[in-house]
């Protein structure tokens, strides 16, 4: 099921800047960008590769009017039709959104959703990421890649022993390897 989603400034800017700005149309329906988020990633100071992209105008990507106040944001994203799904990184901004009970997720839990999805390294990802301006405690990075490692390995494990299973059910069926990249 794919979200409408409206984007900080701050996602954008990291899946940019690390070259997986093209997972938001796969993970969602559409993403809205208030005019101020397409003016400061257009804007000269920005990182050439953030610049260059917004400037060619994706078609996932739309453009919405700016609120006049932070308030006014989350109020017109009240109505409901607005948007399925915030992104921000902002800490701050979170807070608001969730304190009014919006769903909100970062540039962490879009590499988070990818991963889960199969559409990318969640490693090369995240050591793209801590290559960037990205703000967050390591302990925070290496808890995603060891979670995400346990839970393949647990995946890994799981098809394993469905294969042996079945392997075990029809006599004469070869045993699968146990190594998963043989499988």
């Amino acid at each position: 099921m794919s979200l409408r989603v409206v984007a900080d400034t701050g996602p954008l800017n990291y899946l940019l800047l690390i070259g997986q700005i093209d997972l938001l149309p796969h993970l969602f329906d559409g993403a809205c960008v208030p005019r101020a988020v397409q003016v400061e990633l257009s804007h000269r100071d920005a990182p050439d590769a953030v610049r260059l992209r917004i400037a060619g105008d994706p078609d996932w990507l739309t453009v919405c009017p700016d609120p006049m106040i932070e308030e006014d944001a989350l109020r017109m994203l009240d109505e409901g039709e607005r948007a399925d799904l915030i992104l921000m990184d902002d800490r701050a901004g979170v807070g608001a959104a969730r304190a009014r009970a919006f769903a909100v997720t970062g540039s962490l839990g879009i590499l988070d959703l990818a991963a889960r999805r199969g559409l990318i390294d969640l490693e090369r990802a995240v050591t793209r990421l801590r290559g960037t301006g990205f703000r967050r405690r390591p302990a925070l990075l290496d808890a995603l890649l060891d979670r995400h490692r346990a839970e393949m390995g647990a995946s890994d494990r799981g098809a394993r022993d469905i294969l042996e299973h079945d392997a075990e059910k029809e006599p004469g069926s070869p045993r699968p390897s146990r190594d998963p990249a043989q499988a």
